[in-house]
């Protein structure tokens, strides 16, 4: 049996560099934390509080220690809250995150009503969304673009993990909405790539794995990909998870994973796949 790992398989830029900003946070043994989890990754998660670094949900009652935003990025609000308790920031958000954030405070202040392309529920769109000062909107598809009210001027950015078939419907049912509309393309190179690639290896393969956190937007959207053309593609967060009876008969096995799945993750995933091959 063939295994084959896609190309770009697990951390992208913005989370790799937030972990490694994390890590290193760890090793100087301070007082530190991390606003909401570093990434979506629960084995990576539970790493950092064996080395100290605890996950908090809010900074009520914290002082005198160091704070480490996730690479989603934290709410304005929040980020104020840490600079007035003299807390030590370090400030792990994704550059690209960032920058639709900057979009949106900008837009806003313009006098653009905002249009945030994404999962509402997802903390990157939470964090997004605070920068508005006045009217904003999350949509995470173009039926619910069709439902927003009519505006004068509608900005729109999105959040980096969606596609970008998603935004180019949300935006076609803004202009519909909206007198005078502005679009940044605020989703990652990275996301898109990746999605291609696992797009490209699904239909090679007979059964795909798909490894990322079950909290992770891009590792969903990524076995979303691969099932609409491998209707044999699964994913998991560990090797543990893996059943052998998904390989029966399979010649050929892809592998990819989503931005927030370090690389001993995936290592672990194939000799498992390996193994479970020799096992036959």
């Amino acid at each position: 049996m063939e295994i084959i790992v896609a190309k770009r398989a697990g951390f992208c830029f913005g989370v790799k560099r937030a972990t490694q900003m994390a890590f290193e946070a760890a090793k100087e043994k301070r007082n530190t934390f991390t606003l909401g989890p570093i990434i979506h990754s629960p084995q990576v998660v539970q790493k950092l509080e064996e080395m100290g670094v605890k996950v908090r949900k809010d900074l009520a009652g914290l002082s005198d220690a160091t704070i480490i935003i996730r690479s989603h990025g934290v709410a304005a609000e929040e980020l104020e809250e840490a600079v007035r308790k003299e807390l030590d920031i370090i400030d792990a958000t994704c550059p690209f995150v960032k920058k639709a954030q900057e979009h949106v405070k900008s837009l806003s202040q313009s006098g653009y009503d905002v249009v945030v392309v994404g999962d509402a529920d997802h903390p990157e769109v939470q964090g997004i969304v605070s920068y508005a000062t006045g009217k904003v909107y999350v949509v995470g598809s173009d039926e619910e673009a069709s439902r927003l009210p009519k505006m004068g001027k509608i900005g729109v950015v999105a959040q980096t993990t969606q596609s970008f078939e998603n935004l180019q419907n949300v935006v076609m049912k803004c202009l519909a909405r909206g007198g005078e509309i502005r679009v940044f393309n605020t989703i990652c190179d990275a996301t898109a790539i990746r999605q291609e690639e696992a797009k490209e290896l699904a239909r090679q393969v007979d059964c795909m794995v798909v490894i990322g956190g079950y909290n992770s937007a891009n590792t969903k959207r990524l076995t979303e990909v691969c099932t609409e053309l491998q209707p044999k593609s699964f994913q998991i967060e560990t090797a543990q998870e893996l059943n052998p009876a998904w390989f029966d008969k399979v010649e050929r096995v892809g592998v990819t994973a989503g931005a927030s799945t370090p690389k001993w993750l995936i290592d672990e995933v194939v000799e498992r796949i390996q193994q479970i091959n020799r096992n036959k």
